[in-house]
């Protein structure tokens, strides 16, 4: 009988307390490459905040973090995204003060281990100009190329986002609530995005999203948290049919 090669991301009894609160409750769930995942639940079911624990920005009060077998538990957020973790933040995670194009070229030159000497060698290396020029095409932001990234609307500070998250190529794309914040007309040039990921089946997406018209187009899977607990997971026609998922996360988002 074959083996089942080891999940790109699992978690095994993953607790953390702030205090005498427990946001997640060992929660036990693991991501297979070629599978776009949903984490949804109601408001303070703990998403985010799992999802900081596998990206390494809280450590976790109990259980582990594995990443293809490897326990990456007690790995810093920066030796996680090396190893192959790209996070996209719900709040924008960008060089304010650089342009678009820096931004990117920046996190190409990352990938490759080229340091931080960002100006000095990019006209000796037009390949990766290129890179960072088509990436920059595919976000639709050619035409703020130049702008500063704190000089961007919101919604094009996403775009910016999965932008320099697509040129450093990881094998787990970590998505919190991608389209928060854009309008209706921005938010298909995200999912397109997304989809065109998740057309590569060596990569792993997970996401965290509130807009169920959102899961729905994307998901391949549904887990659920509600107390920082999992209470369901599976295809999106199963986990959306429980009550439990009606009642904790369908009924209070159409309250």
């Amino acid at each position: 009988m074959a083996t089942q090669p080891a999940a790109a991301i699992e978690t095994r009894d993953l607790s953390i307390s702030f205090g005498g609160h427990v946001a997640v409750n060992a929660v036990s769930c693991a991501f297979h490459a070629g599978t776009l995942t949903a984490i949804v639940g109601p408001n303070g079911a703990g998403k985010t905040t799992y999802f900081n624990l596998i990206s390494g920005q809280l450590r976790a009060t109990a259980g582990r973090v594995l990443f293809k077998g490897a326990d990456i538990t007690a790995l810093a957020p920066s030796r996680r995204a090396r190893a192959g973790l790209g996070r996209a933040f719900q709040l924008t995670n960008l060089f304010p003060n650089l342009s678009v194009h820096e931004n990117v070229r920046l996190a190409v030159q990352s990938r490759l281990g080229r340091g931080l000497d960002l100006l000095r060698t990019w006209t000796r290396h037009s390949a990766l100009i290129e890179e960072a020029d088509d990436i920059i095409r595919q976000v639709g932001l050619s035409a703020r190329r130049t702008l500063r990234a704190r000089l961007l609307p919101h919604g094009d500070q996403r775009k910016l986002e999965v932008a320099i998250l697509l040129a450093l190529r990881p094998e787990v794309f970590l998505f919190d609530e991608p389209t928060a914040g854009m309008s209706v007309d921005e938010v298909p040039v995200i999912l397109d995005l997304i989809h065109a990921i998740k057309g590569n089946r060596d990569r792993t997406i997970i996401l965290v999203e509130h807009k169920m018209d959102v899961v729905s187009s994307l998901a391949d899977r549904i887990v659920v948290l509600h107390n920082g607990e999992l209470v369901a997971d599976g295809d999106p026609a199963s986990v959306m049919a429980l009550p439990i998922v009606q009642e904790a996360y369908l009924g209070a988002a159409n309250v």
